[in-house]
């Protein structure tokens, strides 16, 4: 059975490996049930951004997410929120959204699976950060702070081709998956399919 963890501590990561970057591919349904997929983004910069309405630091990130989205929408960036929320929990979202004057495009019927085929552990909240072409530039695991995307964003946008800067890579060039931890970004790798985290608490996807 697949889990999802919530971290309720404070733990981010991000990727961009030297490497050649596996193309994203997610196909959800949106809010109006209609489907939708990445793949409709070509082009722009898309921040996905797993959740959850019973993810406490989920909720916390999302008025960030939503202003990104109204600062950088003019330059090609788009926020998409992809809920895990499942059956149970399914009739929160809109209220939630509703609420907190969420307006970026939020789909449903996400998956543990999912995450992980982004590279990503099933922690919530998770989120890939998609380039121009398609392709997984970022990955992050924890609460999101806004200096952290606010320069991978700037860096996509600004065109920059060759090398990465050491700054948003760690020190550990032999983990299959890089990952920066915390607001000070000190390296940490986590292995795909799951992250132990102190406090965190797991409910089946």
């Amino acid at each position: 059975m697949n889990l999802i963890t919530v971290a309720s501590c404070l733990i981010a990561g991000a990727t961009l490996s030297a490497a050649p970057i596996d193309r994203a591919a997610l196909s959800l349904l949106d809010l109006a049930g209609e489907p939708q997929s990445i793949e409709n983004y070509s082009g722009r910069v898309v921040v996905l951004n797993f959740w959850a309405t019973w993810c406490g630091p989920c909720r916390e990130e999302m008025p960030m997410l939503a202003d990104l989205q109204k600062r950088y929408a003019d330059r090609g960036v788009v926020v998409i929120g992809a809920s895990v929320d499942d059956a149970s929990t399914r009739a929160q979202i809109e209220p939630f959204l509703d609420k907190q004057g969420i307006a970026f495009p939020v789909w449903t019927g996400a998956t543990a699976p999912d995450m992980e085929r982004f590279g990503l552990s099933t922690a919530l909240p998770a989120t890939a950060i998609i380039d121009q072409e398609g392709r997984i530039a970022f990955r992050f695991v924890g609460v999101l702070k806004r200096q952290q995307i606010v320069r991978r964003l700037k860096y996509l946008l600004s065109g920059s081709q060759g090398v990465v800067p050491e700054r948003f890579l760690n020190s550990m060039p032999d983990a299959p998956s890089r990952h920066e931890g915390g607001e000070h970004e000190d390296g940490e790798d986590h292995a795909h399919g799951g992250v132990g985290m102190e406090g965190a608490s797991l409910v089946p996807s």
